[in-house]
């Protein structure tokens, strides 16, 4: 096994001389340092560097991993990884915490982003999708920490999510009936519940004659439609200018002849133009939230927008006069499932279906949601 130092040694030559590690730049470094090594190994050493020059390093093995959606690092010593079903943390190690900061100015570089001391955590996205979050020390108070979200390499579909239990069959017939019959609606659950993942399907049923304009601060949605415009939001530069809101974005794509308007996670002050438009004829708008439970949402909707000065009456007003449905999604152990569905109706939002005993139990809206959707339910047992 090649030593940490040789690496670095061969890695510092490299940097100086500005070239990329190329097989025979490899060898003629080694033979400067008096170290013979057989062509298996030296083919291995090009490829470590590759991988820390061009790549994520010992995490590159995992982010190529199929099923894997996170990797995180907290310091040198300690790699978890989530697969499906929740965090393991694996054997990989750094040689110290100098690497771990190394490949978190790297990964920040490769997204035009800045990592330093004056600005010691960064939030972006990769050229290849991925979603990086990173902290150095001192904030950090163990060692930098690097967080990666993995984007999936493929939509699932509805009748996909059914195989996999997030929803059954008739729970499939009603969201698929929510988008025939454009009704606007918020997907809420924890990080990790699948937010993403079952909008995207929902999206995928839309009619392919529709213009779906989806607004996000990464891209992570990527419904299977024929039609999809994406805006992505920008931070400021390092002068503090230039920086692009999600309420920015929300506002242009109100221009861009939308037939939906989709905002990917809905976390600040844009709730106000997202539910403005809801409420100005913009029908079949979507988007995530985080909270803890559908009854939350409107709680959560109501001090986001209060954040931007508005009367929480307002707020109130917009969200139930403009929003139909909340979708509460849950996670545990390595299901994610669709918990609740939740209507407004006269003002007060009603559970109308909800994951209890194996099962969906009916709620208070359940009358009131099969009479919204009953045209499109059509041989459909509910």
């Amino acid at each position: 096994m090649m030593s940490t130092s040789l690496i670095n040694r061969v890695r510092h030559q490299l940097v100086l001389r500005a070239v990329d590690p190329t097989p025979a730049r490899v060898a003629a470094v080694l033979r400067e340092e008096g170290v013979v090594l057989g062509d298996d190994a030296v083919l291995a050493m090009v490829q470590t560097l590759r991988d820390e020059i061009a790549g994520a390093g010992p995490l590159e093995l995992w982010l190529r991993t199929e099923g894997v959606t996170d990797v995180l690092v907290n310091g040198a010593n300690e790699v978890w990884v989530d697969c499906g079903s929740g965090l393991d943390q694996i054997d990989v190690q750094f040689s110290d915490d100098a690497a771990v900061r190394r490949l978190a100015q790297q990964l920040a570089a490769s997204a035009g982003r800045r990592l330093d001391d004056a600005s010691p955590f960064v939030d972006a996205r990769l050229p290849d999708g991925s979603r990086l979050h990173a902290v150095l020390p001192p904030i950090a108070r163990d060692g930098t920490c690097i967080s990666l979200r993995i984007p999936r390499r493929q939509s699932f579909t509805l009748t996909e999510l059914t195989r996999h239990r997030t929803v059954d069959t008739t729970m499939a017939s009603i969201l698929r009936a929510v988008m025939y019959a454009r009704m606007s609606f918020l997907i809420s659950g924890g990080t990790g519940s699948g937010k993403t993942t079952i909008l995207s399907a929902l999206l995928a049923e839309c009619d392919p004659g529709e213009r779906l304009v989806i607004v996000e601060d990464s891209t992570e949605l990527q419904p299977d439609h024929p039609h999809v415009v994406r805006l992505e939001s920008r931070p400021a530069n390092a002068e503090g200018v230039g920086a692009v809101t999600l309420r920015d974005l929300v506002r242009q794509a109100l221009r861009m002849r939308p037939d939906r308007i989709v905002v990917g996670e809905v976390r600040g002050t844009e709730i106000l133009d997202l539910l403005s438009a809801l409420n100005t004829g913009h029908e079949g708008g979507c988007g995530t939230i985080h909270a803890n439970s559908a009854r939350d949402v409107p709680a959560r909707v109501q001090a986001l927008g209060m954040s931007a000065g508005i009367p929480g009456d307002a707020i109130h007003a917009l969200l139930t006069c403009g929003l139909d449905l909340v979708i509460h999604l849950s996670r545990s152990g390595g299901t994610r499932r669709v918990e609740t569905v939740a209507i407004f109706h006269d003002g007060v939002m009603a559970d109308a279906l909800t994951f209890r005993h194996d099962r969906y139990a009916h709620g208070p809206g359940y009358e009131h949601l099969i009479s919204r959707l009953r045209p499109w339910l059509i041989a459909v047992a509910v």
